[in-house]
């Protein structure tokens, strides 16, 4: 089933913004709209896309606000949660649907949560991969991790404006190389990251000197789709996405906290060193309708590296409920 590229505009949105869309039009079920994290891209969903449209929904899966093919407005209030979700709002309205699935991976499942509380009519459930339904972790919270030192915690460093797009913007290949590659065992990448005596949780700093684990998740075509994009746009859309954290969770205290009702999905994977599943253990208590899954053998890009199983519960979740 081939893959429909189109870029439509989101009329209202500041500038008249432009999403770039990958979609597989299949079927007269639901709409499942696939959000992507950092550093990501519609094409991340491309074990996804193929499958949920084979089994009758219409699978949507766009380049978010600051990647690939859609606009790159500069402001980093640009990149508030508000901003994100309104996008997503403008999409459904753009395609003349009311309601839709939305599944979301890192960045992307905040942004998924967060409709389920901005927007909740346009909403029939939430699937998350990886990112749990809690607040938003604070900037002071990731730097008291590593003491202070904003160059070893990477959410901290992504805070100084220009700063680490100065540094990344020139490594895209070895980004895209480094970053999206299968998992390893958790010992050995806590016993790097404290191989200086010194906690470092910043990949991108020294990315030619990191470590490569696993192996490489992207094709040759892929990687160099990857790579094009990144090397067109740079990271600073997808940084800014970082640079709202504080002021997000000042003005949406409910993100996180509030209760979900909706049919909600949970799919953890046991070798992700970041959004760990124990993250995800009180979910209970605010998501009244939840499905927990623990994927085991897979690290953050677990919608890629186990995607049958991934899509094995995805797919049996969506048609329990929709």
């Amino acid at each position: 089933m081939p893959v429909s590229l189109s870029t439509i505009a989101l009329p209202g949105r500041a500038g008249e913004e432009d999403f770039h869309l990958a979609t597989y039009q299949a079927g007269s079920g639901p709409a499942v709209v696939f959000v992507h994290g950092f550093p990501d891209l519609a094409l991340g969903w491309h074990k996804q896309l193929p499958a949920v449209a084979a089994a009758g929904y219409r699978a949507i899966a766009p380049d978010m606000r600051g990647y690939g093919g859609s606009s790159c407005p500069q402001a980093v209030a640009d990149y508030s949660i508000d901003q994100l979700t309104g996008d997503l709002v403008a999409l459904l309205d753009s395609l003349a649907i009311d309601k839709a699935i939305f599944v979301g991976h890192d960045w992307g499942g905040f942004v998924t949560w967060a409709m389920a509380v901005l927007h909740p009519e346009r909403v029939l459930g939430i699937a998350a991969a990886c990112t749990p339904y809690i607040p938003f972790p604070s900037v002071a919270v990731h730097l008291d991790v590593v003491r202070g030192d904003i160059n070893r915690q990477y959410v901290a460093w992504f805070q100084q404006p220009g700063v680490a797009e100065a540094v990344m913007d020139h490594k895209v290949e070895a980004i895209v190389s480094n970053i999206m590659r299968t998992s390893a065992p958790l010992e050995e990448i806590y016993a790097a990251a404290f191989a200086t005596g010194k906690l470092n949780m910043n990949p991108f700093f020294d990315i030619d000197n990191a470590p490569q684990w696993g192996q490489p998740l992207l094709s040759e075509a892929h990687y160099q789709y990857y790579v094009d994009a990144f090397s067109r746009t740079g990271f600073r859309g997808g940084i800014n996405w970082y640079r709202n954290i504080d002021p997000n969770a000042a003005a949406f205290p409910g993100i996180g906290v509030d209760p979900i009702d909706i049919p909600c999905l949970m799919m953890m994977a046991d070798r992700d060193p970041a959004l760990r599943p124990e993250y995800a253990e009180d979910m209970p208590e605010r998501c009244s309708n939840l499905e927990m899954q623990l994927i085991e053998g897979a690290g953050h890009w677990v919608q890629q590296e186990q995607a049958q199983l991934f899509n094995s519960h995805l797919l049996t979740w969506l048609r329990k409920h929709f």
